[in-house]
């Protein structure tokens, strides 16, 4: 046997796909990452201003009208107005001008988002030397001494989802990308559900009692691990069962290569490049990054929208692996038989039953 002929036994057409698939992720990776965090600066990030009746809205509008449109600034009747809204993760900074007074004061909570605060700072100091005055910072709601960057809901999270979607990939490899029949699939969501239960209470009782890196009531962070876990690996198992082998990569594309950077960890979602700061709230990295500092720091305040983004994803997997396997999803798509793994379980089984029908 020739060289040629040996390369060509050894690496099939198959396996020269899969690497290019391989390549793509890999440069879609370095360049998502890079793309994102590369050149951090604030764009309309949301501010109250509390001031006089009178100077109210032209201090507004002279905010509103800064070069580059770093902060998108409104007007709050009140300090318990503003300070309801920064609570409330509405905005992130409140800015009190007294004009009797030579400085203003900068109420934060920086525990939503550690560069969120400091980019604010930094936007209203510039502007307050303009003027010659100062800006007093108030931090009422900073993170925990274990959380001093903010990160560890955003490394909380990644870690569930990374969970999610290994559990259902390695469940598709060792039994088949797509499950026999529909009891099959019930059976693989079931032990997806159940590791999602145990390992989502496990990372909130390691950020929580043991590292004591969140505060925060840890119940409501293991159940929200365990909504995370599961719409990753119902949603990765979708993909295996559509897509088969190439649904691993997709999982990826979508948990990894577009999720961790855009989901506001390292850098909140206003201090983004618009593509990142765009999709960042629609995926499960970012809402669930976003609804885990709201239970931890925040009393579980406005993190409906968060957990719906969540469970969609949760939803769409569900419904996609039963279509597929019943009736209706082989008349809607034409599916390759590559979309099952060769050898497992599943398959196996599923080849018995057709043979047992004939």
């Amino acid at each position: 046997m020739s060289f040629w002929d040996e390369f060509k036994d050894a690496v099939t057409p198959r396996a020269v796909f899969l690497v290019i698939g391989v390549a793509v992720i890999q440069v879609a990776f370095i360049t998502s990452y890079v793309g994102a965090f590369h050149h951090p600066e604030p764009h309309g990030l949301p501010v109250a201003v509390v001031a006089p009746a009178a100077d109210a809205p032209q201090l507004v509008k002279a905010l509103n009208g800064i070069p580059g449109h770093p902060v998108q600034a409104t007007a709050a009747p009140s300090i318990a107005v503003g300070t309801r809204q920064l609570l409330r993760r509405d905005v992130f900074g409140v800015l009190v001008v007294d004009p009797t007074a030579t400085s203003e004061q900068l109420l934060e909570a920086s525990a939503s988002g550690v560069s969120a605060s400091v980019a604010a700072t930094d936007v209203f100091d510039q502007v307050a030397a303009r003027y010659h005055r100062t800006v007093v910072v108030h931090d009422i709601r900073p993170p925990s001494p274990g959380d001093r960057n903010g990160l560890t809901s955003f490394y909380l999270v990644i870690g569930w989802i990374v969970g999610g979607y290994l559990v259902a990939s390695i469940l598709g490899i060792s039994s088949g990308s797509r499950p026999a029949n529909a009891r099959r699939a019930t059976l693989r969501l079931g032990a997806i559900a159940v590791y999602a239960l145990v390992t989502g209470m496990a990372g909130a009782i390691v950020v929580g009692p043991i590292l004591h890196a969140l505060p925060g009531p840890t119940y409501q962070l293991g159940l929200l691990g365990a909504l995370v876990i599961f719409c990753a690996g119902a949603f990765a198992m979708a993909l295996l069962v559509v897509a088969g082998t190439i649904g691993i990569g997709l999982a990826i594309i979508v948990f990894v290569v577009l999720g961790n950077p855009s989901a506001g960890g390292p850098y909140a979602w206003q201090l983004l490049p618009p593509f990142w700061r765009d999709i960042g709230p629609w995926l499960p990295s970012g809402a669930g990054t976003a609804a885990a500092r709201g239970i931890a720091y925040f009393g579980s305040t406005a993190i409906t929208s968060n957990l719906l983004v969540i469970a969609a994803y949760g939803v769409v997997g569900v419904v996609v692996v039963y279509v597929v396997l019943l009736d209706v999803g082989h008349q809607l798509l034409d599916l390759p038989k590559a979309a099952r793994r060769v050898g497992g379980g599943d398959d196996a089984a599923d080849q018995g039953e057709v043979a047992a029908s004939s």
